[in-house]
């Protein structure tokens, strides 16, 4: 069991760890206790370098899902963003829903759960001001560690899987 603070640095696990290989995607990844929640993993965060995030799995009234990362302090207007998305009203989509798609737990959503997305179901969705920097943070599919991806090997991830991410700004 690691102590409240610890921190190192490991392997980020497969399948995401093989997939980062394959497509010359650089990535480092640190072993940390759980963290279920933004404020949760607050002094985690203060110890590794870049952004972090957060990860909403949403789904509308008609059904189409959507995967929201965000820079971790964003506010994000659920009415708002159906508005923008021009979609049904969001709300959270169920635990069993998430595991099913994305093949990951609540405290575990990230944008590499795509990854698992074999059917193409969910649409991807990024926070401007979280793209905006070079360095940034986020779960490799588990919630006892954190993976830190230049933004430019987030996006060849998204381009190896034939995802084309909407950009998003929350401010406005």
């Amino acid at each position: 069991m690691y102590d409240y603070f610890m921190i190192e640095e490991t392997i980020t696990p497969p399948p995401l760890g093989e997939h980062f290989d394959k497509h010359g995607i650089a990535a480092t990844t640190y072993r940390h206790r759980p963290v279920f929640t933004v404020e949760d993993g607050r002094d985690i965060k203060d110890h590794l370098p870049g952004t972090h995030t957060k990860n909403l799995f949403l789904k509308d009234k008609k059904g189409a899902l959507f995967l929201v990362t965000a820079k971790d302090d964003t506010k994000i207007d659920l009415k708002w963003l159906s508005k923008r998305l021009n979609c049904g009203r969001l709300s959270f989509a169920k635990p069993e829903l998430m595991k099913e798609v994305l093949g990951v737990t609540p405290g575990s959503v990230t944008p590499f759960a795509v990854l698992n997305d074999t059917e193409n179901r969910v649409n991807v969705i990024y926070d401007s001001a979280m793209i905006a920097h070079d360095l940034l943070n986020f779960h490799p599919l588990q919630n006892t560690m954190t993976t830190a991806i230049a933004r430019e090997d987030l996006m060849k991830f998204c381009q190896s899987l034939a995802i084309e991410p909407q950009i998003i700004n929350f401010s406005e």
